[in-house]
């Protein structure tokens, strides 16, 4: 069942003259629903065809020819997003959102540092890195029980902030605002996070949660959210669930758009603190959806299934060889 929370109505002031709208209890007004599917197609990190550029050198013409090869990769690889490794079954209906990328705004994600690129993994932390890997349901196995698969794949969660970031479908998010907190709900996997805004105090170092522990405040016409006590079987890029901090920032920057940014912390993974940022576009015309997620419900129990019975059948030619 999808979580939800019922949003206070507030009246901006003045929206279509003023990108900084109010509450009526005063905070700056960020409520709607919005989408990340524009930037799907979007590289995380620097593409190596702009080496040595920074993204204020990158020209309006530079970006109109990177977001027209997207469109065409992207068309390219729809025939196979159904798992027919010959494309001949075609992509899921619920997979358009891989079509829009002609919207797109960034040539990639990382602003800083300036390189575009994630730092250096510490090499005391390669090993947690790598000892993380799941095969997942696409993968070969082995499929010996649940763990094999992501928290995802299981309909746990995509994490924070992997249940922001843009996937082939899915990508609608809503924020409702109150007195003294901030929510976010996620279509997909069903999450919502509550944001106090009341400088309350955070919990314990032994009580944590998926998507963390969240705190929020206000700088000016900017939200600026810190978020620590990860479980660490979800921390983002498999950092250290001990010393991970996120810092998100959302603000306002027309009638329209919303710009986030995330600040990723975490001095026992990586070589120094890194950021990217996205604009969230408003879309009224594409609310939350009940998210139903097949695979937790159906795929992995199928799947271990048939592992099951591939292992009997196996033991059983063993057997009559003999």
């Amino acid at each position: 069942m999808i979580a939800c929370v019922s949003p206070l109505v507030a009246t901006a002031q003045s929206t279509s003259a003023s990108s900084h709208p109010k509450t009526p209890w005063g905070d700056p007004d960020l409520q709607g629903h919005y989408t990340n599917k524009y930037e799907y197609g979007t590289p995380f990190e620097r593409p190596e065809a702009f080496a040595g550029k920074r993204l204020e050198e990158i020209s309006a013409q530079d970006l109109a020819d990177l977001i027209k090869k997207r469109q065409q990769e992207a068309l390219e690889r729809a025939p196979f997003l159904g798992g027919d490794p010959e494309g001949k079954i075609g992509n899921s209906a619920e997979f358009r959102d891989i079509y829009e990328v002609t919207k797109g705004s960034r040539p990639w994600l990382v602003t800083e540092p300036s390189d575009g690129k994630i730092p250096a993994v510490l090499p005391e932390a390669r090993a947690r890195v790598q000892a993380a890997g799941r095969s997942g349901s696409f993968g070969n196995g082995p499929f010996n029980g649940p763990d094999d698969f992501s928290l995802w794949e299981r309909c746990i969660t995509r994490g924070l902030p992997g249940s922001m970031l843009p996937g082939v479908y899915g990508n609608s998010y809503q924020i409702v605002q109150g007195p003294g907190f901030v929510a976010i709900r996620y279509e997909m996997v069903h999450e919502t996070r509550v944001i106090p805004l009341d400088a309350r105090p955070r919990p314990g170092k032994d009580i944590r949660f998926d998507m963390g522990s969240a705190r929020g405040r206000w700088e000016g016409d900017t939200l600026v959210v810190e978020t620590t006590n990860f479980k660490q079987r979800s921390t983002y890029r498999n950092a250290n669930a001990d010393t991970l901090r996120l810092v998100e920032r959302f603000r306002r920057t027309s009638a329209d758009f919303v710009e986030w940014s995330v600040t990723v912390e975490d001095p026992s993974t990586w070589a120094k603190p890194w950021t990217f940022s996205m604009p969230l576009t408003r879309n009224e015309e594409e609310a939350v959806e009940l998210y139903e997620c097949h695979e937790g419900n159906h795929a992995i129990f199928n799947i271990l299934s048939a592992a099951r019975a591939a292992e009997r059948e196996k033991a059983r030619e063993a057997s009559t060889s003999r």
